[in-house]
């Protein structure tokens, strides 16, 4: 979604893991801007700017401007970030050009409203199965979410990302039989640890966790969002 935000960049000549320090020691934060058939742009930019747009209602779906030097802007989108692991200040930010004519896939939170008559009537339980969906779309038709209605829902009935109604210019990405949300019997849940429990302990999973090496000017493929 197009939003009237400008945030200031100033290129950055250096690059590697001192200067990003030195950097986050002034305020400032270091960024990539690439996109457009353009060539990347290594930045500094203000953390607390690209925060607030971040924790905004659209939130890494909030197209922007990108200003250099006080001139003219050019519309920009978070498309990767990365916080401290201990501290959880921001630390990087990838943002690629966005040409406004031309669509792109964007993932669009869901959300629910109502109370499911399999719950309220049927004593079922309401569980949310996919909170986010994909759709490709015009950058000005960005949604900031899509709203499901489960009022109707019984038991055993469910919501999917086919049943969501999508603007002209929107086409979904996500599969169309993914459950969004339905309603499931509460006689059930309580019957699978018991099934469960017939049948043996089941063995420990083990599960490594592998090492991460930070590289501040790492491209967005490499870095994770938290």
């Amino acid at each position: 979604m197009r939003k009237d935000i400008t945030i200031a960049a100033t290129p950055r000549s250096t690059r590697g893991k001192n200067e990003a320090r030195r950097l986050r020691v002034s305020g400032q934060m270091p960024a990539v801007i690439y996109g457009t058939s353009k060539d990347p742009i290594a930045v500094a930019v203000n953390p607390k700017e690209v925060n607030k747009i971040l924790h905004s209602n659209t939130g890494h779906n909030t197209i922007f401007d990108i200003a250099f030097d006080g001139g003219a802007g050019e519309p920009v989108m978070i498309v990767d970030w990365q916080h401290h692991p201990l501290r959880g200040n921001l630390l990087h930010v990838d943002m690629q050009r966005i040409d406004l004519e031309k669509a792109l896939v964007v993932s669009v939170p869901v959300h629910h409203k109502g109370e499911a008559r399999g719950v309220k009537l049927q004593g079922g339980l309401l569980e949310l199965v996919t909170r986010e969906v994909e759709i490709e779309c015009l950058p000005n038709d960005i949604p900031e979410f899509f709203e499901v209605d489960v009022t109707d829902l019984g038991i055993g009935q469910a919501v999917r990302a086919g049943d969501l109604k999508l603007a002209e210019s929107m086409t979904l990405i996500s599969p169309a039989e993914a459950v969004l949300v339905h309603v499931t019997s509460l006689k059930a849940e309580e019957a699978a640890p018991a099934a469960g429990a017939a049948a043996g302990p089941a063995e420990p999973e083990v599960v490594k966790a592998k090492g991460k090496k930070e590289d501040a000017d790492a491209p967005a493929a490499d870095k994770k969002k938290k």
